[in-house]
């Protein structure tokens, strides 16, 4: 097996607790020109049974590139496992064995009932040690930590380490409310795990179809500043802004323009575009979903039919993680925002809309209403180029940006990675 995805390498290298051979720091680089050798590695992670027909689940990180599974139960019993299917994106993976007999499959709780504060038991094999129950508290709900587009995990308190991972988070009444995900490198009572509820339907398609289709919506979204509220006439910052629809996609069939701001999907409201895009990601393809959406200040509500999200494909079409992790958020350039903010009608280049509090952006003096001209020397012609570029830099240890600012004229802004 290799090691985990990038987002777990970060948070904790090695997610399965593997030990590296100290000397390999020291003696690595001198041992000569030799080709490196293949090498077999064994890996550990944790799992709970959902059924008595031996469905497990745990993390796709646990057994992403496996050539072989085992699973061994509380009772010290061993089992070849087969892999039903895995999904990338949530970190989850559904795994199968035969022949055992008299499991007692784990009940699934309610995510969205757990609040923060009530007690919660992590359950797993952390470092190898089987069995291990570990206690603590829910410490938030909700946190993004840059996995992936379907950031929702629960925060915890209990102790989360190494081999826990694909583990159950249990109530008190002993039921999943969560699968034990990740920690933060050398943090002490930091623990995430995966919504049960996030989990369910996941867990259903891969069951039923071994993968996992996701609706999409065909629009570029981005969260409402006070700002933008304010403009649009909203009296609450409620809402998602639409900044492109892309063309031949359902959100273009339906009649959906830029500058549409979307209140709610099927009578449930959203709030950010994170929760649209689960929102969307979550219903199934060909559903005709009732868009309700606010334009020219006047309410309407479109039929989009969904289609398939290709994620392959959608890479470019919403804003990279690297420019979120920077804390940017752009916008296409049109007459209403360049009235807004006294720009011209006619520049290129995209709009900042907001930098957040804290961050890489905010460090090197990035602004709203700035406008980005070029990225390490590109140009930036809409928010696409934005992406890409981005997305073509994400390696390097800093970005410059050459910038126009109302009453500064160009400026050139570097931006350093942390």
């Amino acid at each position: 097996m290799k090691g985990g995805s990038p987002v777990f390498r970060h948070f904790f290298g090695s997610p399965y607790g593997n030990k590296r051979n100290p000397f390999d720091e020291f003696f690595g680089p001198f041992r000569g020109d030799s080709p490196q050798r293949d090498f077999k590695q064994r890996s550990l992670g944790s799992g709970f049974i959902i059924d008595k027909q031996g469905y497990i689940v745990t993390n796709n990180h646990v057994i992403e590139d496996a050539d072989q599974i085992k699973v061994i139960l509380s009772d010290d019993k061993e089992f070849d496992a087969e892999l039903v299917g895995r999904d990338s994106k949530t970190d989850l993976a559904l795994i199968k064995i035969k022949g055992a007999k008299d499991l007692a499959p784990l009940p699934l709780g309610n995510s969205d009932q757990v609040k923060v504060g009530t007690w919660v038991v992590a359950i797993g094999s952390p470092f190898g040690l089987e069995q291990t129950v570990t206690a603590g508290i829910v410490s938030a709900k909700g946190r993004i930590i840059g996995s992936g587009p379907y950031d929702d995990f629960i925060q915890t308190d209990a102790s989360i380490n190494p081999g826990n991972s694909g583990g159950p988070l249990v109530n008190m009444d002993g039921e999943v409310v969560g699968i034990n995900t990740a920690i933060i490198a050398s943090g002490q009572g930091i623990g995430f795990a995966i919504p049960i509820n996030l989990a369910r339907g996941i867990i259903a398609q891969l069951k039923d179809k071994g993968e996992v289709t996701r609706g999409w919506l065909g629009v570029g979204i981005q969260d409402l500043t006070p700002e933008l509220a304010n403009y649009y006439g909203l009296k609450a910052k409620k809402g998602v802004l639409v900044t492109q629809v892309f063309e031949g996609d359902p959100a273009e069939r339906a009649g959906i323009k830029v500058n549409d701001v979307i209140l709610s999907v099927d009578g449930t409201s959203v709030s950010t575009g994170r929760e649209l895009s689960s929102m969307i990601a979550n219903t199934d393809v060909g559903h005709k979903a009732k868009v309700e959406l606010i334009r020219d200040g006047r309410r309407q509500t479109l039929t989009v039919t969904l289609a398939k999200r290709d994620d392959d494909e959608r890479n470019l079409t919403a804003q990279s993680r690297d420019s979120e992790e920077m804390g940017i958020d752009v916008t296409d350039l049109d007459s209403d925002l360049a009235r807004r903010f006294g720009i011209d009608g006619k520049e290129n280049g995209v709009l900042v809309t907001d930098i957040k509090d804290g961050s890489m952006a905010q460090e090197a003096d990035v602004r709203p209403g700035d406008i980005i001209k070029e990225i390490n020397h590109s140009v930036v012609k809409n928010r696409n180029d934005f992406v890409k570029l981005m997305q073509k830099s994400k390696d390097s240890p800093s970005v410059q940006l050459l910038i126009k600012r109302r009453n500064a004229g160009y400026l050139v802004v570097k931006i350093q990675r942390k």
